[in-house]
């Protein structure tokens, strides 16, 4: 199985030599990063070439506050949403040209696929960033996997990323006369209006944001997860006492 897996790993070298490739051996993930004008073309390879016949899910990627510490962890309450709000999340918060030198991509938005092989029994995750961070664009691989129409859908809906040849591009979650993508990362957590039905006028209407209070929830915390090294380290030391 090792040497299955080193082979694979030589193929997609090989073939995307242009691709960044990494590989996370105890979770047995594979991603491979390729450049936004050769999405298409790569999907297309790795369906016709590498047997990846089912398109798993699509999805965007905001990385706008990208290595940005939201929270202050010594002092964690329950009063996330709330916290939020105080410190401004939303519009201005975080800043693409002022983020942490160094830390996270050159690029702000990125989608994400990830396929499977019922015929070699593999998975793999595909990635792109797209070069325009004001008009994400980049191919529609409907025409290769007709299942990613409506993933695409969703991240241009969420995200704001628009998919070139995709045949019905509009939103699929939010109403059409939504202003915004409100998975950005710079969109308001209260949103910018609120709908209600008017009984004078008989229809809906949409106002500004009044009715909506910050909650609490739970705050964003994140936590190196060490489940992976434990079972080595356990299975290494199984390994010794035997």
């Amino acid at each position: 199985m090792a040497e299955q897996a080193a082979s694979y790993i030589e193929q997609l070298q090989a073939r995307f030599p242009d691709a960044v490739l990494s590989i996370a051996e105890d979770r047995g993930e594979v991603t491979l990063e390729v450049p936004a004008e050769t999405w298409h073309a790569a999907c297309l390879s790795l369906r016709d070439d590498f047997g990846f016949e089912q398109l798993v899910d699509l999805c965007g990627v905001d990385y706008l506050g990208y290595g940005c510490d939201e929270w202050e962890t010594a002092n964690v309450s329950s009063e996330g949403f709330s916290r939020g709000v105080e410190l401004g999340f939303g519009p201005g918060r975080f800043s693409w040209e002022n983020r942490p030198h160094g830390q996270g991509p050159v690029h702000r938005f990125a989608t994400v696929a990830h396929l499977r092989s019922y015929r070699h029994n593999r998975l793999l995750r595909v990635r792109y960033y797209a070069a325009n961070d004001e008009l994400p664009t980049v191919a529609s691989v409907t025409d290769i996997w007709p299942g990613a129409n409506w993933f695409e859908r969703e991240a241009f809906d969420l995200f704001g990323i628009l998919y070139q040849g995709h045949p019905d591009l509009r939103r699929i979650l939010t109403d059409y006369g939504f202003v915004g993508h409100p998975f950005r990362k710079d969109f308001p957590l209260i949103g910018n209006v609120e709908v209600r039905y008017d009984e004078d006028k008989q229809r809906v209407v949409y106002e500004p944001v009044t009715s909506v209070e910050p909650r609490v929830t739970v705050p964003r915390v994140i936590r190196d997860d060490a489940r992976y090294a434990t079972a080595a380290g356990e299975a290494a030391g199984r390994q010794r006492s035997q």
